[in-house]
């Protein structure tokens, strides 16, 4: 039996009245510049000959494309005495471009889970269980490579999938472009890595105070939060299962090895179970050593400005630290406020292509510190992952975030 999927989905089923004030403190107020309580995503995946390894590009292999768009609205409710966190809307999209054959047999698997699934045909098109409705859309060319003047490759052919709560049944234009216009943006390329220095400690920050400090996963890892890696097998943007450990894993871009849609087809229940998981750990986390340390630093004047903080966990601000949110869709480069009396950038667990915040540090003739392990450890092995946007000129720590910077104010007699 199929278990459809209710909103409000309960994620957290009873609250305590600190997780309340939290709650209406850091997610649901209206004073963020992005509502907290909204966790959203996308990915796109190509086939390109600069990510040949993982996507299997070659000339006789290319052109398929897998999209993947989802928006989560999470909110308190009081039906029950004790309020519960839950999920109250949900959106999921996901598009595909392949060769024709593969999108027509999909096109009869698709068909096959939702009489499987027991979706019902809804008059408006498509099909509904529970509080979710389903629509498929098959494309000769997609209409927004077309309005894009995409070329289709010869023999292929689109296939959108959408899943919708009520209130998204018909999404505004501005989140149906959003997958789009990310695309628009091309590729992500791997930059060369340049040669830093090393360093056992924060020591050498001490002659270019004050500093400024941009957070990226590192801290929100050492918190309990998973790494970004969880969200790839959740939403299947890879070959990856179990933390296997390769350093590369291959995208998925064949309907046939795409198991996300028929999960929702068949398992609803179980996959917004996996949806929320991300958001709940966010939401349960505590701030570290590592946040008190740098609102220590900041009381004593040694760090300067906002948490320059691409997590959306708020753990920056709960450590009572004001924060700049820069992981954002719309703008490539969102305004960050680098000041003038800033000597240092201190970058905190912060990888791949999230460079943009560094480089503009460099134009200012700040200087770059890295407090990274350069890996992780997955099922008891140490996997590196070297910090692809360090320069000659940068210092790197290899260090997790709560030694380096506890560290760092004990050499200082700041007292946590």
């Amino acid at each position: 039996m199929v278990s459809p999927l209710y909103l409000p989905h309960p994620v957290i089923e009873q609250l305590n009245d600190t997780q309340v004030r939290t709650w209406n403190k850091y997610f649901a107020g209206t004073g963020h510049e992005r509502p907290r309580s909204v966790e959203e995503g996308v990915w796109r995946r190509t086939q390109d000959p600069a990510n040949a390894e993982q996507s299997g590009w070659s000339h006789d292999s290319t052109g398929r494309r897998r999209i993947v768009h989802y928006r989560y609205d999470y909110d308190l409710d009081y039906t029950f005495p004790v309020p519960r966190l839950v999920l109250a809307e949900l959106y999921l999209y996901v598009s595909y471009t392949a060769p024709a054959d593969e999108i027509r047999a999909y096109i009869k698997q698709f068909q096959g889970w939702i009489a499987e699934g027991r979706w019902k045909e809804s008059a408006a098109g498509g099909w509904h269980r529970g509080d979710l409705a389903v629509v498929a859309a098959e494309y000769d060319a997609h209409p927004q490579d077309e309005r894009a003047d995409r070329p289709t490759p010869d023999g292929f052919r689109s296939l959108d999938v959408r899943f919708a709560s009520e209130c998204y049944l018909t999404p505004p234009r501005p989140m149906r472009q959003l997958p789009w216009d990310v695309l628009a943006g091309g590729i992500r390329v791997k930059e060369q890595r340049g040669n830093p220095a090393y360093a056992e400690d924060l020591t050498g920050i001490l002659d270019f105070l004050p500093f400024q400090v941009e957070v990226g996963c590192g801290t929100s890892i050492e918190a309990g939060v998973p790494p970004l890696h969880h969200l790839h097998e959740v939403y299947r943007v890879t070959d990856r299962r179990d933390n296997a450990l390769t350093q590369s894993h291959a995208f998925t871009l064949s309907p046939e090895a795409d198991t996300l849609v028929q999960e929702m087809l068949l398992a609803p229940l179980t996959k917004a179970e996996h949806f929320t998981r991300m958001f709940a750990a966010c939401f349960l986390a505590e701030p570290t050593p590592a946040h008190r340390a740098l609102k220590a630093l900041r009381d004593a004047g040694l760090m300067v400005g906002p948490a320059i903080t691409h997590n959306f966990d708020t753990l920056s601000a709960r450590a009572g630290l004001p924060e700049v949110f820069v992981r954002r869709y719309d703008q490539k480069i969102p305004p960050v406020p680098l000041l003038d009396e800033a000597k240092a950038l201190l970058v905190i667990g912060l990888h791949a292509d999230r460079r943009e915040v560094q480089a503009r540090a460099r134009e200012r003739g700040m200087r770059i510190f890295y407090v990274d392990p350069e890996g992780l450890m997955e099922n008891g092995t140490f996997k590196e992952y070297p910090i692809e946007g360090a320069r000659e000129g940068d210092i790197v720590v290899r260090a997790e975030a709560v030694p380096a910077l506890t560290g760092l104010c004990s050499r200082l007699g700041i007292t946590l």
